[in-house]
Parts: structure tokens; C-alpha cells; sequence
């Protein structure tokens, strides 16, 4: 991915368009795709691919992962909420084995979410391009690739030829200096960086994320920003490569191993966007003036610091969340909470909330849904799910749950919820559930107290 001598500085992002793309025309180019990983939602484009009589044309640079049907209450398709729900992971399944897929099926240790199974498993690699049907694909940028969510049809093009067409999206850096304050964490980041830019801040673009708070985050902390991307219209997220992400993936079941592991690291420390290189637009933020953020409205760009007041803004969200405009966030008492999601599902997520809850108990109905088998085994054998278990939190399998609850485990109408998944949409985790946004461990500080709570008063 080595420039010509003399040529113009490049991004991050340049460097892995410029060496995916197969041919151009006109602002459409068709790019090489190294990695596709399909979930039980891709049943369309694997029966359009039979219905034309077509092939998977790379299969072992495609993995399958059910995740948004699956139970989280067993592992078995038998255990699902409805006929219909089983029928599509039974369907998944039967699509992988016929195709030579690699599979991480509910009989695997390996199955969780997708976007947690991908650098889990060394799947997701520096410099790569990587796609899913799912939006929150951006997740994967945290490890420098360019990664981006597909609809079926696309999905389709890419299981046929492993090529796909695209318009090259316009740039974005920002930077976040300084060290993060109490009780300040990724997720907050990511919501403060929406709430200022916008839902729309970054349409068109492909986020890079740099500075110095992004260098101190472990690369689970970038996940979860990279994650949150889309969230303000952004095609894509990324963070460059460092000495904390070859640290990540060294000894990944996917990883390079050997000399092939020594030409990688070569060519992964060239990514990084060059001296000088140009941004079409570029945003700055104050670490250290980013709290504990909670959402109040139906977009997360409705967010705000924990010891703020309801905005006098909205009035559909605010009808919406049965919020009066004045209303104290520490003022407004939940009925739910739920830990998981894509966005904070992994072992860090899950030491943060259990630290929380330790020696505490929940006032309300909580949910926690380890990432993925494995996040769940590391969790039980660090004692994580006996501490949630005494606090009164019930301790479930890998899957997205209650994030986009399409496996039947939603909440019920006006039903307040604390979650620490992506998305509080009118409707998300349940007909007019309404739906706050926030870290893991501001989610068990709701769990212990029965309200939105500010994590840098409990102590």
C-alpha cells in the first residue's frame, strides 16, 4: 500500500480505497472485498444466489454468525421465541453447509454477536475491506479496516464475485485530545461526539478518529466508538492501527502467524494517514469536558451530561418519552435495564458494570447479554456472572437480545429502559418502549438505584 515517491499525502482510509479498487466508472468503483460475514438476517441474498443458480465465489473469506434471532436463553434453534424465528436459524445454518461457509453456529463456544466474533476471532485484520448486512459493520474500523454495512442485494454481489460497487465517500477527522474525566468512558465519547455533530453530522463521509484520548482507549473502547458511527450518518469509522491493535490481534485464531505476521505488521504500520494529508472536513472535542452522557429523546444525537435538565426541544420525542421539558435526567426513574448490544458487550464492558454492582442490588429488571461465548466464559471464569447473579441480574447467553429485539425478548408499551445498545428509535426494543442510552456502567448504577444516575456519586 506504498505511495509513488512524491506523491500527495494520503489518509488512512485512501490508502485502503486506493488498494481495493479492481476498476472505475466514473465515480462508481468496483472494490475487492477481503472479508463478508453473513448473519440468520442474509436468508434473502442466499436465496437469490440459488434462485440464479450462482455459487458463493470466495467461501472461506466468508463466515456466518447467527446472532440477531438467536435465544439467549439456550443454545439450541429449538429454544427460539416463535416457529418463524427458528426457521431462519435453522436457515443460516443450512445456507453455511452448503456453501462451505465457515460457521460459528449455536453449538459453538465461538457464536456471539457479530461484530464481537469478527476481531475476536482475527476475522477483522488492519488495511481490509469487510462487510455485513447489519449497519454496525463500522464496528470493525477499530482495527484500522475499512468496513461498512451492506443491504441484501449488495450482500448478494459479494457472495457471487467478492466485488462491490461504490461511490468513494468523502472524509472526516475527529479529534478528541486530553484524558477523559470521571466516570467518562468510549460510549461517552461516542454520544458526545453525536450529540455535537449531529445524526446527519457525517453523511457521506468515513470517519477517522484520532487524537490523544482515541490513543489511550484499548481497542475495545474504539470498537465501541467505531461502532457508533452510523449513528451520526457516517458510511464507516476508523481508528489507525498502533502498538495497542497489533497487540489485540497477535495470536488471533485468524491471525498471521510466523514470517506471514512480520510482512503484516510491515504493511500495517505504513496505514496510518500520512503527515499533511487532507480531510474534507474536520472536528475537535475536549476530552476532558466529556461526562457521563445519557440520551433523553428518540435520536442519539438527543444526548446530554448526566446532571443536565430535559431540553425544551422535540416535542414528538418528548411526547414520545413521556418527558417534561425542566425534568432532572437523575429525576427520571426506569423500569428496565439491559447490558449488551454490539456497542458494549464485551469483556471490558461487562468488568465496568460488574464493579457497579458489586455488593449492590438491582431495584429493577436487568438484563446482561455477554457479546459472545467466549466473552462469556472469560466473564464466568473471572467471577463477573456471580456477581451479577447476587446482585439480582440475570446472566443470559451470547446474541443481540434486547438491542433490536427481533428474537421475541423486548420490553412492553411505555416501558422505561436503561441500555447501553445503539439505537433509542421510536419502537427499537419494543412497541413505545422508550429507550435511554448510555455506558455499562452508568446501566448498573440504573439497575441498583432505580432511576438515570450520575456514576461519578456512587462512590
Amino acid at each position: 500500500m506504498s505511495a509513488p515517491r512524491n506523491a500527495a499525502p494520503r489518509t488512512l482510509f485512501d490508502k485502503i480505497w486506493d488498494a481495493h479498487v479492481v476498476l472505475s466508472r466514473g465515480e462508481q468503483c468496483l472494490l475487492y472485498i477481503d472479508r463478508h460475514m453473513v448473519h440468520d438476517g442474509s436468508f434473502h441474498a442466499f436465496n437469490m444466489l440459488h434462485a440464479r443458480g450462482l455459487k458463493v465465489r470466495r467461501p472461506s473469506q466468508t463466515f456466518g454468525v447467527p446472532d440477531h434471532y438467536v435465544p439467549t436463553t439456550g443454545r439450541s434453534a429449538a429454544d427460539a421465541a416463535t416457529p418463524e424465528i427458528r426457521r431462519m436459524i435453522e436457515t443460516l445454518e443450512s445456507n453455511l453447509e452448503a456453501n462451505g461457509i465457515t460457521r460459528y453456529g449455536l453449538d459453538d463456544e465461538r457464536q456471539g454477536i457479530v461484530h464481537v466474533v469478527g476481531p475476536e476471532q482475527g476475522i477483522t485484520l488492519p488495511g481490509l475491506t469487510l462487510v455485513c448486512g447489519d449497519s454496525h459493520t463500522s464496528s470493525h474500523g477499530a482495527l484500522g479496516a475499512f468496513a461498512f454495512g451492506i443491504g441484501q442485494s449488495e450482500n448478494l454481489h459479494v457472495l457471487a464475485t467478492q466485488t462491490l460497487w461504490q461511490t468513494r465517500p468523502r472524509t472526516m477527522r475527529i479529534r478528541v485530545d486530553g484524558r477523559l474525566g470521571a466516570g467518562a468512558t468510549p460510549k461517552d465519547v461516542a454520544l458526545a461526539i453525536i450529540a455535537r455533530i449531529g445524526a446527519g453530522g457525517a453523511v457521506g463521509h468515513v470517519i477517522e478518529y484520532a487524537g490523544e484520548a482515541f490513543r489511550a482507549m484499548s481497542v475495545e473502547g474504539r470498537l465501541t466508538v467505531c461502532n457508533m458511527s452510523i449513528e451520526a450518518g457516517a458510511r464507516s469509522g476508523l481508528v489507525a492501527p498502533d502498538d495497542t491493535t497489533f497487540a489485540f490481534i497477535a495470536g488471533r485464531p485468524l491471525a498471521p502467524k510466523g514470517e506471514a505476521w512480520d510482512r503484516a505488521l510491515a504493511a500495517w504500520r505504513a496505514l496510518p494517514s500520512d503527515e499533511g494529508a487532507r480531510f474534507d472536513a474536520e472536528v475537535a472535542l475536549d476530552a476532558a469536558a466529556i461526562a457521563p452522557m445519557v440520551t433523553w429523546g428518540t435520536s442519539p444525537e438527543d444526548a446530554l451530561p448526566i446532571d443536565g435538565v430535559v431540553p425544551d426541544a422535540k416535542p414528538q420525542a418528548l411526547a414520545y418519552m413521556g418527558l417534561v421539558p425542566g425534568t432532572r435526567l437523575t429525576d427520571i426513574a426506569v423500569d428496565r435495564v439491559f447490558i449488551g448490544s454490539c456497542t458494549n458487550s464485551r469483556i471490558e464492558d461487562l468488568r465496568a458494570a460488574a464493579a457497579v454492582a458489586r455488593g449492590r442490588k438491582a431495584v429493577v429488571p436487568t438484563l446482561v447479554v455477554p457479546g459472545s461465548g467466549l466473552v462469556k466464559r472469560q466473564a464466568e471464569a473471572e467471577g463477573l456472572d456471580r456477581v451479577f447473579r447476587e446482585a439480582g441480574f440475570e446472566w443470559r447467553h451470547a446474541g443481540c437480545s434486547m438491542c433490536v429485539g427481533i428474537n421475541g425478548e423486548t420490553g412492553r408499551p411505555q416501558e422505561r429502559i436503561a441500555s447501553t445498545s445503539n439505537r433509542n428509535f421510536e419502537g427499537r426494543q419494543g412497541k413505545g418502549v422508550r429507550t435511554h442510552l448510555l455506558s455499562p456502567a452508568m446501566a448498573a448504577a440504573a439497575a441498583v438505584t432505580g432511576r438515570l444516575a450520575d456514576i461519578r456519586r456512587m462512590g
